[in-house]
């Protein structure tokens, strides 16, 4: 009888192996497939100012209630590392693993998904990372800064079948949810153009100046934090205000354009734009700094195969003088769909008399509300967490649960970087910038470009 037993249980084990080899899974991740019920542990990568202000409270908004929990964080600065470990056990109330690199938190057995939140040429590489070890993502954005990483990071995650959220939390928002509706219904009727602002007067903004003298590069790991970037010498300005300098970061198009140019992609289905030209500088914080202080974009939208058809996006940001606004217009013919008062107008359409000259009839939009209750979106990282990320972070766990595609899924984070990497190569060559759809390249004058 016990041998028996034995047999059926090895059948049993050997079967499971032969069906768990054609779903692509080993035992061990078979062990770590999520019931209805069971508790997600999630790790940290990249104990940032980022995480702590917003993805962490969203993260708790919801952890209790969808039985989610933080088990680990990763972080190759010791400081962060131990701050991490410790603000995380004050919030969730047991131990939290401090791992030295991301190899000793995937080496855990108990993580199944991780919240990326580093520096912003990482992001793409860490999601890589996430991939190959078999974990859900929610990757901050940019998603990446050059279509090299662009296009391994897209590859991984089509590979790997894992549920990524990329941090676009626009997606998650009413407002441009009924946006997207009223674009997507054809009430709007063709855009025409769209103004894309983005303005602050932050002297500090992306500087960390008591950070940068506290730092020691024995208490990080310099090597690690270039991942594939050209090698140079430790530099703890571009080690913590990497925002400032490419090529860890392209400044204005990846941290804040990326967040407005997925909504045209978005509410116009078109994947990338045709073509990009930049102008600005550095006019105002003579800090030295690389990534400009001032930038406007414009771009070229329409299908690839009819020059005839498209619109113009038009991207404008200053950091010496702003309101704190984001601003998002979108035009037609019959009047716009302005996304600081999320309102629809007939503001600029086809009237009457004009119409008359030409024997053509009226266009005028209706007046209307997207959404009842007021929304804001602040250009500064809210304490506490903002609505938006809240309801994007939440979208990320139930899908980690359903197996559903996000919000904002990995074809998102991929477009809208086609677009930053197309500004970033005109911003840097003064050429006009294009994406080759073959070679999956941005060129500029013929030539790919790369750093």
């Amino acid at each position: 009888m016990t041998n028996r037993r034995n047999f059926i249980r090895q059948s049993i084990k050997a079967g499971a192996g032969v069906y768990l080899g054609t779903m692509g899974l080993s035992a061990a991740s078979y062990a770590r497939i999520i019931g209805s019920n069971d508790r997600v542990n999630v790790g940290v990568v990249g104990f940032s100012d980022r995480f702590r202000q917003s993805l962490l409270p969203s993260f708790m908004n919801h952890s209790r209630e969808l039985n989610f929990d933080m088990v680990a964080v990763s972080d190759i600065w010791k400081r962060r590392r131990e701050e991490g470990a410790s603000q995380l056990k004050e919030k969730f109330g047991h131990d939290i693993k401090a791992c030295v690199n991301n190899e000793e938190l995937y080496a855990l057995k108990n993580i199944d998904a991780v919240i990326i939140s580093t520096a912003d040429f990482q992001h793409a590489l860490h999601t890589i990372e996430a991939m190959k070890a078999g974990k859900d993502a929610y990757t901050e954005k940019p998603f990446a800064e050059t279509m090299d990483d662009n296009n391994a990071a897209l590859a991984a995650v089509k590979q790997a079948g894992k549920i990524v959220q990329i941090g676009s939390q626009r997606r998650s928002g009413p407002n441009y949810k009924a946006a997207a509706k009223f674009i997507g219904e054809g009430k709007f009727g063709p855009i025409t153009m769209v103004e894309l602002t983005w303005n602050v007067n932050q002297p500090g903004r992306w500087r960390r100046p008591d950070l940068v003298a506290a730092i020691r590069e024995q208490d990080t790991d310099w090597k690690r934090f270039l991942l594939n970037r050209p090698y140079e010498a430790w530099d703890p300005r571009k080690y913590l205000e990497y925002r400032l300098f490419w090529p860890y970061s392209s400044g204005m198009p990846g941290q804040w354009m990326s967040h407005q140019i997925d909504t045209v992609h978005w509410f116009s289905g078109l994947a990338h734009p045709r073509s990009v030209v930049a102008n600005g500088g550095i006019y105002m914080w003579k800090d030295g700094r690389t990534n400009w202080d001032t930038t406007t974009a414009v771009f070229d939208y329409g299908p690839e195969n009819d020059a005839t058809s498209g619109f113009q996006v038009i991207f404008s940001s200053r950091m010496h003088n702003g309101d704190e606004r984001p601003a998002e217009l979108y035009f037609s013919n019959g009047g716009e769909l302005n996304l600081i008062t999320n309102k629809v107008s007939p503001a600029g359409g086809l009237r009457k008399n004009h119409a008359d000259a030409m024997k053509m009839q009226p266009n005028l939009l209706p007046e209307m509300d997207l959404v009842a209750e007021k929304i804001e979106v602040a250009a500064s990282a809210n304490t506490g967490g903002d609505p938006l990320t809240s309801a994007h972070m939440r979208n990320w766990m139930e899908c980690i649960r359903s197996r559903k595609q996000p919000n904002a899924p990995v074809e998102a984070g991929y477009n809208h970087s086609i677009a930053t990497i197309m500004t970033n190569a005109a911003v840097r060559t003064g050429g006009k910038a294009v994406f080759d759809s073959k070679t999956k390249q941005v060129l500029v004058d013929g030539k790919v470009f790369k750093y």
